[in-house]
This record gives C-alpha cells, sequence and structure tokens, in this order.
C-alpha cells in the first residue's frame, strides 16, 4: 500500500513520468493504470454488470426523467420513489422499487459534476481585468484595471489603462513580466474575446491572432476557465476586489494614467500588504522559487504604452 500511494503521488503530481514509474518500480503499463486509476488497490472487480432483465427497458425512461429534471426547480424534481410511481401507473413497471432506486443512485454518481481541490505550483499565474473610477484631469472616468498574479507566491502586479482592448491586454502582461523578471510557464484567463474568438470545446478555443503572437512571443502556455466557472481563478478574482478596495478607495486624483500607474506599481512592490497576511521575508522567499522564466530576451515592448 505504501509503494502504491507513493507512486500515485509521484506520478499524478507530475514529479515522475509513467515511463520513468515503469522502470523505477518495476512494474507493468497495466499496473501503473490501475495504480492511477484507484485510491488503493482494488479487491475482485465484477467484469460485467449483473443483468437486469425486468428493469432494463425501463432504463431509457428513467434517464430522459432524470434529464429534464436539470431544467426543473430543485424542490420539485423526481424522487427515486416518485419516479417508481410514475412507471409502474404510466409504463406498467412489474418490478420492485430498490431496482428503481439502485439505478437512480447509480446515473447520478455516473453524471455528477466532480469538483478538485486547487493547487498553485510555481511558475503560474492568473490575468484577469476589472473596472474602477478615478478622476483624471478633474473628470471622473472609468478605467479598466489589469491585474496578473502568482498565486504560489501571493505577488501581484496591478494597472490602469484607459479600457479593456488587444492593446492594453498586451502592454499589462510585458511591463508584467518586467516587474516579476520573468514569465511565467502558465497563465490562466477566462474567455475574453480579446484572446478567444470561438470555444469549440469544453477546453477547446480557437484564439485571436494577436493572442497567438502574445503567445509564441513570451513562450508560455494557456489555459482557459470553464464556462461560467471563475473559481477556476479565484486567486486573480480576488484581488481585483482587494485592488479595488485597498488602492483606489478614496477616488484617486491624479493628472495623467502614468501617475497613477507609478503608484500602482509601487504598491505592488509591497507584497507584504497582500491580503493573505504572509511575512514580506516568506513572500519574497515564494517571489524567488516561482519558477519563472528568465525573460531578458523576451520582454520587449509589443505596443505602444496605453
Amino acid at each position: 500500500m505504501e509503494q502504491w500511494t507513493e507512486v500515485r503521488r509521484r506520478v499524478l503530481t507530475g514529479e515522475l513520468s509513467k515511463r520513468a514509474a515503469c522502470l523505477e518500480y518495476d512494474i507493468s503499463w497495466r499496473t501503473l493504470a490501475k495504480m492511477l486509476e484507484f485510491e488503493e488497490p482494488p479487491g475482485y472487480r465484477q467484469q460485467l454488470p449483473r443483468s437486469k432483465p425486468v428493469l432494463e427497458p425501463y432504463l431509457p425512461i428513467i434517464h430522459e426523467i432524470l434529464k429534464s429534471d436539470r431544467q426543473a426547480p430543485k424542490k420539485q424534481r423526481h424522487t427515486a420513489t416518485r419516479i417508481f410511481h410514475r412507471l409502474r401507473d404510466e409504463h406498467g413497471y412489474p418490478g420492485g422499487y430498490t431496482s428503481v432506486r439502485t439505478a437512480v443512485k447509480e446515473w447520478k454518481q455516473k453524471t455528477q459534476e466532480v469538483f478538485l481541490p486547487l493547487s498553485h505550483p510555481p511558475g503560474q499565474a492568473q490575468v484577469d481585468f476589472g473596472y474602477a473610477y478615478i478622476d483624471l484631469a478633474g473628470e471622473r472616468v472609468q478605467v479598466a484595471l489589469f491585474l496578473i498574479t502568482l498565486p504560489y507566491s501571493d505577488a501581484f502586479y496591478l494597472q490602469a489603462f484607459p479600457r479593456e482592448c488587444t492593446e492594453s491586454f498586451q502592454e499589462g502582461h510585458r511591463r508584467a513580466f518586467e516587474f516579476f523578471g520573468g514569465v511565467p510557464t502558465r497563465i490562466s484567463y477566462d474567455n475574453s474575446k480579446i484572446a478567444v474568438t470561438k470555444i469549440t470545446g469544453s477546453r477547446q478555443r480557437q484564439l485571436t491572432s494577436e493572442f497567438l503572437r502574445l503567445q509564441s512571443h513570451y513562450l508560455y502556455e494557456s489555459h482557459f476557465c470553464l464556462v461560467r466557472r471563475p473559481t477556476e481563478k479565484g486567486h486573480v478574482e480576488n484581488l481585483v476586489g482587494y485592488g479595488r478596495r485597498n488602492y483606489l478607495v478614496p477616488i484617486p486624483k491624479v493628472n495623467t494614467l502614468s501617475e497613477l500607474n507609478a503608484e500602482l506599481e509601487r504598491r505592488s512592490e509591497q507584497i507584504s500588504s497582500a491580503p493573505y497576511g504572509v511575512s514580506q521575508l516568506r513572500k519574497r522567499s515564494f517571489l524567488k522559487r516561482n519558477s519563472l522564466r528568465c525573460s531578458t530576451c523576451h520582454v520587449r515592448r509589443l505596443t505602444h504604452d496605453a
């Protein structure tokens, strides 16, 4: 069991490749696949599901009822008992309630949404835009806030732009990479039209030419969140609000955006003031271990200053 747990941990965390695990632990591909699939060594496994001659013809009806329930109010969805009654009264089902209850439970287990705990390895970043108001040259205007964060170290970088657009998106990245002194290995985004022209699948995206140009220039991996799943990059979502509440209250009065951005950059450097209560020394230690790729040859201006 100890070896089982060790192999799972090392392979699933990326510490060891599957091929290397087979060689190091002298196990076959089939054994490794079983280790990765099960949290502990499985006992006897039934090869084929038991036949259900009485219930089998009614399973499509049960599944259709459960699928339709997804559109109904939660308090008015079918219970297993109600489905049993409908099968018996409307479709002449001759079987018992227990079989129906088991079928309902199995279907829900197979189709339920699975949530995995988020982890933030070194070298990964998250990007998001937010909005705030400032008094610019005596006039109250709305600005777009570009924020990039390195969750592993809680470091972040905040800048303001006249609007959320391709130019501010690219310039925000350039400034951030200069600020951090390197380029993250992977950056997570939402599905903004600046980067995504079309969602072609759960994780598949058709990307804009300008985003591909940015990615090709800095050579980092991109990751796009599932639709309506902002929690996948909850770290940056929270920090946008944190920056707005702590750096833009009261509403700042400036003559130029450059003046505001200089102050925001100064505040970004004060990583000890980030919201999680980690000491400055520890945060700087984390930042050094963030596994950013050296960007000396890559950090150059892609766009004009906003």
